[in-house]
């Protein structure tokens, strides 16, 4: 007997693997990109309250009061709105709907690590986008991704602040996504995990240049501090929402109610509250301690415009001898390329404390050293 060939696409991802070797080994975590700290106390208080008033199933489209309050937030109707369970399931139930055998999707390399499964677990083809990589860091070829397209290209999956590289797309550049996208036909999934984790000009979103073809995913964990909870989100043309809210009732079927009301009332206050723009305050003086770091030990490090991941270069080590011999974890660039990753270039994830990101230093300092 045999498992099916589609379980080739379980094995095991290198981001448990680091952080169970980084706690193992007592090592500074800078690989698995959750936060060191807890979720603000206002999600605290708020999910504490929902205990024992929101504790059967929510609808597969999400609590009420929650696709209310994302509405609010994107300008939409709630019935644009289906709560999922993270934005990990809101991407496989978007893939297992809008492509299938014989069809493609195209990706832009390097990824985030689920974008590849998801299209195969669909029955679909990946088609990757290399962004180039010149001295001020990543950068999107829009010829490149057109010439990607084929007449069997159905989707296009972008991810915007992006992880791993932290690029923010401009103005014009999703202009450009959207024109190309409604020329061929396509429809467009925007990954926005990251959307209020930017350092310059608040960005646009996609879905403003091509509302009837594009799909938004969020994520609560990445707003609110509180990766575990599992809270993510949809928002797309409200002729499809349905069934999509249909298909993933065969996923999970709802996301967790007291977290759900938890998140609907958080969501409010963190906006009304200038929670975000404290975040953002935060990690821009974690980022420059980071990099700044870094480059006094003389690494090339590529500033990123949103995330709280910044990538830099640390030639002839892997991410294996490092955490063993200077404790420090980091997630190798491998983890997001398909084939032939660029040299010795790794992701630092900055959503720590200060005073573990100064550890980090002081420990990479002499392996660094060791190389000159």
């Amino acid at each position: 007997m045999r498992l099916h060939p589609r379980t080739q696409a379980a094995k095991e991802s290198i981001f448990p693997k680091m952080s169970a070797l980084a706690q193992r080994l007592g090592a500074v975590n800078l690989g698995q990109g959750f936060p060191s700290t807890p979720p603000p106390p206002f999600l605290l208080e708020a999910v504490r309250r929902a205990l024992g008033r929101y504790d059967q199933y929510a609808p597969p489209a999400g609590l009420p009061a929650l696709r209310e309050a994302l509405a609010e937030e994107f300008g939409v109707e709630p019935e644009a709105v289906v709560v999922t369970s993270g934005a990990t399931e809101a991407l496989y139930v978007l893939l297992q709907s809008l492509v299938g055998p014989g069809e493609e999707v195209v990706v832009l390399e390097p990824f985030f690590d689920v974008y590849l499964p998801d299209a195969f677990l669909a029955g679909a083809e990946a088609r990757l986008v290399r962004l180039p990589l010149r001295e001020g860091g990543f950068r999107l070829d829009l010829g490149a991704l057109e010439r990607a397209i084929t007449p069997r290209t159905r989707l296009l999956l972008l991810n915007t602040p992006m992880n791993p590289t932290g690029l923010v797309f401009k103005e014009g550049e999703l202009k450009a996504i959207a024109e190309l996208a409604r020329r061929r036909d396509l429809f467009l999934v925007s990954d926005e995990v990251y959307d209020e984790l930017y350092y310059g000009e608040r960005p646009r979103r996609l879905k403003e240049f091509a509302p009837e073809r594009t799909f938004t995913v969020g994520s609560a964990g990445k707003r609110l501090e509180a990766t575990g909870y599992r809270v993510g989100w949809i928002v797309g043309p409200k002729a499809f929402m349905p069934t999509i809210a249909g298909m993933r009732q065969w996923t999970s079927f709802s996301a967790p109610s007291p977290l759900q009301a938890g998140v609907a009332e958080a969501l409010r206050v963190a906006r009304r509250e200038g929670f975000y723009e404290a975040l953002r305050e935060s990690y821009r003086k974690r980022r420059d301690l980071l990099a700044g770091g870094l480059r006094a030990l003389g690494l090339r490090v590529y500033i990123p415009e949103g995330t709280y991941f910044l990538m830099a270069e640390l030639p002839g080590w892997d991410a294996f001898r490092l955490v063993e011999r200077a404790r420090v974890a980091l997630i190798p660039a491998s983890a997001f390329y398909r084939e032939d990753p660029p040299e010795g270039l790794f992701r630092f994830a900055f959503c720590k404390r200060e005073e573990e990101l100064m550890v980090a230093l002081e420990r990479l300092a002499p392996v660094v050293n060791s190389l000159a």
